[in-house]
């Protein structure tokens, strides 16, 4: 005799097996983007991510400007080599940097800027050095905010401008690295 219960059961066990099905059928579509291994066993991302060169970023000479891209480069160049030095090129990076300051907060008693944003924006390009191609064209930015000091802390203004700086210097490389990361992967 069939009743409500067992017809329950029935359909609870039918989508359990229909989903166990789906399941088995993509398992081996799904390749995660940071994985240490690959199904070949290798660190395959890794070793994409340090063959890319880094070119020098472009910025006047004894400027903050030319710090920031100096940054900006090494913090590139650290996500995408964890620090063990690149191996045979295959792509060239190639950077265009502007930065920008803009007073947040000012003073109105004072006159004198109390917070302030840094900004930095980039363009990018992947080239494959094999052909020439461009392969991914990109830009990015980031703004960050810092609090000013007083007017007798002088030494601890610079340190706050310089620590946003390189706050907006590591969210770039880390964007930057995903999007190299997201198309030496999937090729998109």
């Amino acid at each position: 005799m069939w009743s409500h219960e067992s017809g329950a059961a029935l359909g609870r066990t039918l989508r359990w097996l229909m989903a166990v099905a789906i399941a088995g059928t993509t398992a081996a579509c799904f390749q995660p983007l940071y994985g240490e291994r690959t199904e070949t066993g290798g660190s395959e991302l890794r070793s994409r991510l340090a063959a890319v060169d880094v070119a020098q970023i472009p910025a006047p000479q004894g400027t903050p400007d030319a710090r920031v891209a100096v940054e900006l480069r090494n913090d590139l160049l650290f996500r995408m080599t964890g620090g063990s030095g690149g191996i045979s090129p295959t792509h060239r990076l190639n950077i265009r940097m502007t930065t920008s300051k803009s007073a947040l907060i000012v003073d109105i008693a004072t006159g004198r800027t109390v917070a302030e944003i840094t900004g930095i924006d980039v363009t990018y390009t992947l080239v494959e050095l094999a052909t020439g191609k461009v392969v991914v064209n990109g830009s990015s930015f980031s703004r960050v905010s810092s609090d000013v000091p007083g007017l007798q802390q002088r030494f601890a203004r610079a340190r706050a401008q310089r620590d946003a700086e390189d706050r907006a210097a590591n969210v770039v490389a880390d964007e930057i690295k995903n999007r190299l990361a997201s198309y030496l992967v999937a090729r998109t």
